[in-house]
This record gives structure tokens, C-alpha cells and sequence, in this order.
């Protein structure tokens, strides 16, 4: 189990649902506004980016390839190649931006956390009360920048992408090393959306088996049907990107949730965890009392008098089971009844000596 900002998250606790926005902002408003409505979903927290561009991409025109969604009702698409920078750069926002989406986060009670990319954007992200950062995959490996957010005592949370178990293995021993037990890992397919080859849902009870930590899933597909099935399999987190409109022009849109899906996808988490129950059969007293009513018990095939014996010829078994059960057959049978009883009567263990 991890505490993020005094919220418990592992095993035996409610999934801890994230709405990813660092990619699909444009601005301050715009990053406000999928804040609220994250909220208005009922999301735990909400993720952003903190990037700079022009440190991070030095090569201005380094292309980039994603697919544009064109039309909603037709799924109609096309591929579109920007330089990286200028997408990075429509995300971008200065620490004082940033400090101001930080504090309308907590005016309105979700936690906000961010991936960071250089040591001043970890510094500021302790310095405003981030109490949780992500590691990006293409970070996976950085273990001078993996060792410096885990000496901050924040918990991290470390995106593996295309990374191997080996890969995993030693990037989370490299936060053990600093003292910080504080781990999250995510199993993340690569892709923007990501093909359905490269999800592979199967490595979440391994990496559960392999890592004594809380598991999260980042989902980069369209719709929840993968987030269901992760939920199902055993993770503690689900990381799902939002957008106000799938259309916008910028990598992540395509598969994210717009406003009037993101409750919905909330509430199906919800009731799948309320579905999921316990590893025990529970029986509760209303399900005690409807099986009883569909069950059968022990009745008279026919009329009987005293000192007639018990026989298979003398038996029934009927609706419903409020009498003697049928697995108690063999203790009635070669017994004597001691009065008269009808045809259709239950039996009871007073009809027969």
C-alpha cells in the first residue's frame, strides 16, 4: 500500500482513478477546465506534464507522427506529421501557470500530480506540495533523474512503456537505494493509440507477482474496455487521458474521453469493483433467503398412516427449502412415521421415529 496525499492505494482499497491531461491542454483555462471536469466525473486526481520544450527538443524540426481523428461518427482518420517541439510547445506553461492549476486543484479537492523531465521541475513540484511524480518510460532507464525524485520522499510512479522486467527491475531498485518504498509501477502500452498487440494485459499478475508495490495501467485506447479488463486483473490504478473534443489537432486526442464519457467511465469502475466482491463466496441474508425459496425439500409423495415405513416410493422433493434438505434422504429412508400425514406435507424430523 501507498499513501498519496493520505489516500491508501494497493490491495483491498478502491481503485485510484487518474485523468491524464498533460497532453491534451492547451493553456492554463484549458487545463482548469479538464480539472473541473474530472471532478465533476468523480476522478481521484488528475495528471499533467511539466515540460520545457526548448531544453527538451533542441532540434526544432525533429517530425513527429500521430493519427487525427476527423470525424466521431465515422471514425474517419488521418495521419499527421508536426515537429515534436511545436507539440510540446501548445503544452507548455510557466512554474507561476502551473502553481495556479496546482491551488485550483485543491480548491476543488483532486489531487494533482505531474511526470517532470530536469531536476528544477522536481524541485517545483515539492516546492507547491505534489506528494507523487511519474517518470516517464523514455526515463526508464535515467537513473541520476530516477534517484533524484526518489531522494525528495515522494512517491514514484514509474512508467515502463517498451521497457523489459529487467528494465523494470533495476529502475525500481534504483528508488529502494534512496530509502523511498513510496512505488508505483504502471504497465503502459507504447503507441499513440496503442495497438491492441502491445497492451498485453497478461503482464499485470506478473508484475504483481514480481514487485511488492501497488500496479497501475495507463491506458492509451480508445474507449474502457482495457481499463475494465485491468481492473479485473488486479490494478490498483487506472491512468485514462481526457480531452474536451477528440478532434483537436495534437497526439492523445484520438483516444481520449470527452466530458460526457468521463463519469460514465468512472461509474463503470465503480460498480465493476462492487461486482468483483470478495475472493470468499459472501452470501448475504437476502440471497440466504431467496436460495432458500428456490431450493427443494423433503415432501410425501403420497398419504401415510402411523407405522408405515419410509421408502423411496414414500419421498418427494419440492419447493421450497424451509423443510428437511434432500442430502438428508439417507438418515429419513427405513424410518417409522409416527401419525398421519398428507400428500404434499414437508417433512419434519418430528413426523418419524
Amino acid at each position: 500500500m501507498v499513501l498519496i496525499d493520505k489516500q491508501k492505494v494497493g490491495d483491498g482499497y478502491p481503485v485510484f482513478i487518474v485523468f491524464e491531461a498533460g497532453a491534451t491542454h492547451n493553456g492554463v483555462d484549458s487545463a482548469k477546465e479538464l480539472v473541473r471536469h474530472s471532478v465533476e466525473a468523480g476522478a481521484d486526481g488528475i495528471k499533467f506534464q511539466i515540460l520545457d520544450p526548448d531544453r527538451l527538443v533542441p532540434d526544432r524540426a525533429q517530425p513527429f507522427v500521430y493519427e487525427m481523428l476527423i470525424n466521431k461518427d465515422t471514425g474517419e482518420k488521418k495521419q499527421v506529421t508536426e515537429p515534436l517541439y511545436d507539440i510540446l510547445k501548445r503544452r507548455y506553461l510557466t512554474f507561476d501557470q502551473w502553481r495556479q492549476v496546482k491551488e485550483f486543484c485543491d480548491d476543488l479537492g483532486i489531487i494533482f500530480f505531474s511526470t517532470a523531465t530536469f531536476e528544477e521541475e522536481v524541485d517545483f513540484l515539492e516546492d507547491i506540495g505534489v506528494d507523487t511524480i511519474k517518470i516517464c518510460s523514455g526515463d526508464i532507464n535515467h537513473f541520476p533523474f530516477i534517484r533524484y525524485c526518489a531522494k525528495t520522499g515522494m512517491s514514484i510512479q514509474l512508467d515502463t512503456g517498451n521497457a523489459t522486467i529487467g528494465e523494470v527491475e533495476k529502475a525500481y531498485g534504483e528508488v529502494l537505494k534512496t530509502g523511498n518504498d513510496r512505488v508505483i509501477i504502471h504497465n503502459c502500452p507504447s503507441g499513440y493509440p496503442a495497438r491492441l498487440e502491445s497492451i498485453n494485459l497478461k503482464a499485470i499478475p506478473t508484475l504483481k507477482q514480481l514487485f511488492p508495490c501497488p500496479i497501475a495501467f495507463s491506458d492509451h485506447t480508445p474507449g474502457w474496455e482495457m481499463d475494465i479488463a485491468a481492473v479485473s486483473l488486479g490494478v490498483n490504478i487506472v491512468e485514462k487521458t481526457i480531452t474536451i473534443d477528440r478532434t483537436c489537432q495534437s497526439p492523445e486526442h484520438i483516444f481520449s474521453l470527452e466530458p460526457q464519457d468521463m463519469k460514465k467511465f468512472v461509474q463503470s469502475i465503480r460498480d465493476l469493483e462492487i461486482a468483483l466482491g470478495s475472493s470468499r463466496r459472501v452470501i448475504s441474508e437476502e440471497e440466504y433467503k431467496t436460495g432458500k425459496n428456490t431450493r427443494r425439500s423433503i415432501v410425501l409423495k403420497k398419504d401415510v398412516k402411523k407405522g408405515d415405513i419410509i421408502n423411496k416410493n414414500t419421498l418427494d422433493y419440492a419447493r421450497p427449502g424451509t423443510g428437511i434438505e434432500p442430502l438428508m434422504t439417507d438418515l429419513v429412508l427405513s424410518k417409522k412415521f409416527t401419525k398421519e400425514i398428507l400428500s404434499g406435507s414437508q417433512l419434519t424430523w418430528g413426523d418419524f421415529e
